[in-house]
């Protein structure tokens, strides 16, 4: 037979705090790879001209890092780990955005150019069949 003591109310407390102290010791370990990864991200944004295309996803993702960078301080792991994420998506939206921009905007240059060559090429044409080269 089991012995008494070991089910009584006192017994069953103190496993309990036993196994949630156990628990404490077995929190998020430091975020230090996400931390790099976002960290990165923010600076390829920038480096890609994000501040000027997508500002406000820069401002998100800068002031989310900011407070990853504080959580990881404070020694708060899952509080800096999900800061840390959200800053990298955030700032991988920006390049995105940055991109798909700076595309739109090279595509547009693009059709000008290739319009003004048209039509450039229509005239040297023209000119050709009314009897005049140059």
């Amino acid at each position: 037979m089991t012995p008494r003591h070991l089910l009584s109310p006192v017994a069953l407390a103190a496993a309990g705090v036993m196994t949630l102290a156990a628990a404490g010791c077995a929190s998020t370990p430091p975020p230090t790879v996400q931390m790099t990864v976002a960290k990165a991200s923010v600076e390829a944004a920038n480096a890609a001209g994000a501040q000027a295309y997508a500002p406000s996803e820069m401002r998100l993702a800068n002031d989310k890092l900011a407070s990853a960078r504080q959580a990881f301080a404070d020694q708060n792991h899952d509080v800096a780990l999900r800061f840390s994420e959200q800053a990298h998506a955030d700032a991988q939206l920006a390049i995105a955005k940055t991109q798909a921009t700076k595309a739109r905007a090279a595509a547009e240059s693009a059709r000008l150019d290739a319009r003004a060559q048209r039509e450039d090429l229509e005239r040297k044409a023209a000119r050709t069949v009314s009897g005049g080269t140059q």
